[in-house]
């Protein structure tokens, strides 16, 4: 047996264990990286860790640590009542504002990952406090991070536009954004109406004033009621009557609101935003430290987690109390998930499989089967791999057949986009690892599953579509 089909063979056997066993996926990984890089790959410790996506690490950590602090002094909730005064009430237009937002800032240049970084956050708080899916505002985060991805003067779009040049194959660049755009924008709209987007309609507009807020106990057109000890919020027709406490329940003709919970002096009414929440120095400090968030990574080119640390221990220094719980939020076991695969996934590089694999399909003589299995080799491994560098690989090797007149270059590099970047709402991917982190008071291992099934379900179903739509009917 080839050492590359044994660490193939080896990658399988991780995913069954932990699914079945509840052990850490990257625990496991690392352990996989070990035994496979010494005894298959010959590999010293230097060779396993070359895979260690330092980078990653560092974003993982520091941006959870920052958004721990902001959502620990108020400012996230601060945030999420902003937007719901922007779309006057309709909490049922976030999620597509989410997906606008990261969508325009990687068409200006952002990267995918810096773009879901700074919007995942608080598109997340947001879901939590409204009872908006988690699965659906994360993948309406990242499928818009893709939408605008590979505009010709994005990140993305200029490496594979440069790609196609070197290669000297035809190339349309206007058609690689749109089709990025278009798939992107499509898989939105369906994943909006099976995630509960028709009930966020149905909910109507809440009152930006008192929807949902703390200490409140309304949460749209009917009014609720609210005493002390612990509640939920239920959809139906609301009685009159308000109340006082810590949580209850609050009833409204709109649909599920999130319980009133406590407060502190500052966050009761008043403020001058109408929120309920007003902006003191330490909020105000946050917001600042977003904003040059934003200004530092999409500006001046820094990285997003080595900024995202020196706010928040600039943050932590100037109110300790607020901060004091920030580290221990940190998302410390989806660090360890992802670092742990993505450093197996870079032992599997070392050792040549991917690029084993990807040889062993070019060299198939029938172009259109061969495109759409590369296709899927794109899609796979960039579920736990850079999409970009994926893509590098890949188009090279769809020269020769390309070359022979029978595949149209300009779809098939734009199928080979789609399906690369697409599946990086797999929570092994940056991205998908990303919303993974930042979604508060969720039970991680449920929602982990959900993404890993919707991101297997992408890998399954995109490619061929991508390759029907744009590959067989011989686009350029």
């Amino acid at each position: 047996m080839s050492p590359e089909l044994i660490s193939i063979l080896v990658l399988v056997v991780v995913f069954v264990i932990a699914t079945t066993r509840s052990v850490n996926m990257g625990a496991l990984a690392f352990a996989a990286a070990f035994g496979v890089g010494t005894l298959v790959a010959d590999l010293d410790a230097d060779g396993i860790f070359a895979g260690f996506p330092g980078d990653l690490f560092v974003v993982l950590v520091g941006v959870t640590y920052l958004f721990a602090i902001a959502r620990a002094n108020g400012t996230t909730d601060w945030l999420v009542h902003a937007a719901v005064r922007l779309v006057r009430g309709r909490v049922a237009l976030i999620p597509w504002v989410m997906f606008a937002l990261t969508g325009a800032l990687t068409a200006i240049g952002a990267v995918s990952p810096a773009a879901v970084a700074i919007v995942a956050p608080i598109a997340l708080s947001f879901a939590t406090r409204y009872s908006i899916s988690p699965l659906l505002m994360g993948t309406m985060v990242v499928h818009g991070a893709q939408a605008g991805g590979f505009s010709p003067i994005s990140i993305y779009g200029s490496i594979v536009n440069g790609i196609v040049e070197r290669e000297k194959l035809p190339g349309s660049e206007i058609g690689l954004f749109l089709a990025s755009l278009v798939a992107n924008l499509l898989i939105a709209a369906v994943l909006f109406a099976v995630l509960g987007g028709r009930k966020l309609w149905a909910r109507g507009a809440v009152a930006p004033e008192d929807g949902g807020l703390p200490g409140k106990g309304t949460a749209s057109a009917g009014t609720g009621s609210s005493t002390g000890g612990s509640g939920a919020g239920t959809g139906g027709t609301g009685t009159g009557g308000t109340g006082t406490g810590g949580a209850g329940t609050s009833t409204g003709s709109g649909g599920t609101a999130p319980a009133a919970v406590a407060v502190r002096p500052e966050q009761e009414t008043g403020g001058a935003e109408g929120t309920g929440i007003r902006l003191n120095p330490a909020r105000i400090a946050t917001l600042v430290a977003l904003v040059a968030l934003v200004v530092a990574v999409l500006g001046f080119d820094l990285d997003a987690g080595l900024t995202a640390v020196t706010l928040a221990v600039v943050l932590s220094t100037a109110w300790p109390d607020d901060s004091r719980r920030a580290v221990g939020e940190i998302a410390w076991s989806t660090v360890l998930l992802i670092c742990g695969v993505l450093t197996y996934v870079g032992v599997l590089e070392e050792m040549g499989t991917i690029t084993w694999a990807g040889e062993g399909v070019g060299g198939i003589g029938v172009p259109l089967l061969a495109a759409v299995l590369l296709c899927y080799i794109g899609a796979i491994v960039s579920a736990f791999a850079s999409s970009v560098g994926i893509m590098g690989a890949l188009i090279p090797l769809a020269v020769p057949f390309l070359a022979q007149g029978e595949i149209g270059a300009v779809g098939m590099v734009a199928a080979l986009a789609v399906s690369a970047t697409v599946v990086d709402v797999s929570p092994f991917s940056t991205n998908g690892a990303l919303v993974l982190a930042a979604a508060p008071d969720v039970d991680r291992d449920r929602f982990f599953r959900q993404l890993m099934i919707y991101g297997g379900i992408v890998v399954a179903a995109v490619p061929v579509l991508a390759w029907l739509v744009l590959v067989v009917p011989g686009f350029g």
